[in-house]
């Protein structure tokens, strides 16, 4: 390593050293002999050098650097006071500034109803496609974009106010204005707004306006089966129907959580609803609305087999798209959230009792002679009365109140109770879908109460419950909760609940087969396909009193009735008489007939097929028993 030169080095080279004192004078003195001998000629005097200081010890080139940086940087403190201490004062300050407007700002915080961290939560609900049963796309996401505010950075709301409306006219200026003029640091403009109209306005270059990515829910079928998927809001959150039950299930805790990054990362959601018999039971139910002048329908079919909602509408509906009209009074779910009384449908239910309970069989008679059953003050009287003494499948194709009355009397007020009970129709039915209603169940259940409810009057029921207990009536006794989610049949038996034996149900097919060859089903009875149902006609109930004219229609009927498969259920409300009913607004006119051109309809595209010989031996128990006219039901 290379040193730094040092004293000694200085001192070898006839250089004087760092600190030495040396004196000189010199005179000139002649050259020659004489010089060496005369000491006067020449005169140098010297004086004393100062003392040598001692010699530094050798220091390596890091040393030296480093003592150079330190002298470099050293500040002598005492002639620097004031400096320091203003640059002490500055930081001071800045410190103290920071430190307020932090205190200020958690003691006194800004409204943050407008904050971005809302905008954000709104774009990141992302939802899983819904499909009905052959995975057509019943409800999707598609990425759209929303337009955002931030007031405290336009200076010319006015302006910004003007430009903005011209060319996004739907946008109320009184309200934007007011939003523009909050002090908050968010507002939104316009939610879900089209590529074209995100081009118009990013071309108005207005400062404060920006883009956020967002999601909106579309259906692309419209108003087919609106009722059953319901809803969403702005934010994407489902509001109503299976929306909201998919919500229910965890989709929002997913979002909130941050756990959803795009819509794949969900599995579709499955329904059991057939799109193509969706489509065909509107079409055919609107037909109906207009055709009979009603004031509403509904209808639906089920699987009785599985539980499966494989179609529902209720009409008047409304577009899932748009729904802004969806929460009118009149756009409600008819066949899950309105109860209504069902009229003679309940006669089902009435036989069913009697013959389950052993009390009774298929050939007992009951006695309907004068036309009118007295208890107490009241007075029952039958619709269209024999006159005689009729046969349990008598009661059903006549509808005969009496009849029904009787049985129910026979079974006793508990006993009648407890079988409603058992078939789910004194409770509050769940489905997936969170709109559902309450039945009204009488205060005080006395035997009128019986009487009246025997032939569906005095218990007002979801249509969607009474449905459930027929096909438990026509599927061999099993009660099922209709699911609209795609199931098997046999997850289905696994939930099921035995509440009728299989020879009731059988006897309960007959009858209903019955009904539809020589009773009041037989508007609904379409060649080879063996259909079996039951009218019901029930006088609505208008500030407490029956009124006649008001009328409540229902029909329900199920195919095949060897081996039923699907029930299909018509209801119309207020149904206007018509000249080709001779003026007649019961059910067999209106329901019965919109059931028919359902099932001639939909049939084929459920893949029923149709029964071109009649089936054989179809209810071998009536035919051993000798039930009434059982010989006679065919499938022609």
């Amino acid at each position: 390593m290379s040193e730094v030169p040092t004293h000694d080095a200085a001192e070898s080279t006839g250089a004087p050293a760092r600190g030495e004192s040396v004196a000189c004078v010199e005179t000139v003195t002649p050259q020659g002999p004489a010089s060496a001998a005369g000491a006067a000629q020449v005169e140098r005097t010297v004086l004393e050098p100062a003392p040598e200081a001692p010699a530094a010890p050798p220091v390596s080139r890091a040393e030296w650097v480093l003592r150079h940086a330190k002298a470099m940087f050293h500040l002598a403190i005492e002639r620097s006071y004031t400096r320091v201490g203003l640059v002490g004062l500055a930081f001071a300050l800045v410190f103290a500034t920071i430190a307020g407007r932090l205190i200020f700002g958690a003691a006194f915080p800004e409204p943050d109803n407008g904050d971005r961290r809302i905008a954000a939560a709104a774009t990141t609900a992302i939802r899983p496609d819904i499909v009905d049963r052959n995975g057509e796309i019943l409800a999707t996401d598609i990425r759209t974009v929303s337009i955002f505010a931030e007031p405290r950075n336009i200076y010319d709301k006015d302006e910004a106010v003007e430009l903005l409306t011209a060319v996004l006219p739907q946008i109320n200026a009184t309200e934007l204005r007011a939003k523009l003029s909050t002090k908050k640091g968010f507002v939104w403009v316009k939610r879900e707004i089209t590529p074209k109209q995100q081009a118009e306005v990013h071309r108005l270059g207005i400062p404060g306006i920006g883009f956020l990515p967002d999601h909106k829910r579309v259906y692309p079928n419209g108003v087919a089966a609106a009722h059953i998927l319901g809803v969403t809001n702005l934010d994407n959150i489902g509001i109503a129907g299976i929306e909201k039950y998919i919500d229910n299930q965890g989709n929002k805790a997913l979002n909130d959580f941050g756990l959803v990054a795009k819509q794949t990362d969900l599995a579709p959601v499955q329904l059991s609803i057939d799109l193509r018999a969706q489509f065909a039971v509107r079409d055919e139910l609107a037909w109906g609305l207009e055709h009979f002048k009603a004031k509403a329908a509904a209808g639906m079919i089920l699987d009785v087999q599985t539980g499966e909602v494989i179609a529902l509408a209720s009409l008047p509906d409304f577009d899932p798209n748009d729904p802004a009209d969806a929460l009118n009074p009149d756009r409600i779910n008819r066949m899950n959230v309105g109860v209504y009384e069902m009229g003679s449908t309940f006669k089902a239910m009435t036989l069913a009792m009697a013959l389950d309970s052993g009390k009774y069989n298929v050939n007992s008679t009951f006695d309907t002679r004068g036309g009118v059953l007295n208890w107490g003050r009241q007075k029952i009287h039958e619709y269209h009365g024999t006159n005689r003494v009729i046969t349990m499948p008598e009661v059903f194709t006549h509808s005969s109140n009496i009849g029904s009355a009787k049985m129910a009397l026979g079974i006793g007020v508990p006993g009648h109770k407890a079988f409603l009970k058992k078939m789910g129709l004194t409770d509050r039915m769940r489905t997936e879908l969170p709109e559902s209603a309450e039945p009204l169940v009488p205060p005080r259940w006395t035997e009128i109460n019986t009487i009246t409810i025997a032939f569906g009057h005095g218990l007002a029921v979801a249509p969607i419950q009474a449905t459930a207990a027929v096909a438990a009536i026509a599927n061999g006794g099993f009660l099922m909760t209709p699911t609209f989610l795609k199931t098997t049949q046999a997850d289905a038996m696994a939930k099921a609940t035995r509440v009728l034996k299989p020879e009731t149900s059988e006897a309960m097919r007959f009858i209903m087969r019955l009904n539809a060859v020589e009773g009041s089903a037989k508007k609904a009875s379409i060649p080879y396909y063996f259909v079996g149902g039951k009218t019901g006609t029930a006088e609505k109930v208008i500030h407490g009193r029956y009124v006649k004219n008001r009328l409540f229609t229902t029909f329900m009927a199920a195919a095949p009735m060897n081996n039923p498969k699907y029930l299909f259920v018509t209801i119309m409300d207020e149904p206007q008489g018509l000249p080709e009913s001779g003026g007649y607004a019961t059910a067999a006119w209106n329901s019965g007939v919109v059931t028919g051109r359902v099932i001639e309809r939909v049939a084929p595209i459920l893949g029923l097929p149709p029964q071109f010989d009649p089936p054989v031996k179809p209810f071998p128990l009536m035919v051993k028993l000798g039930a009434y006219h059982a010989t006679q039901v065919d499938g022609r």
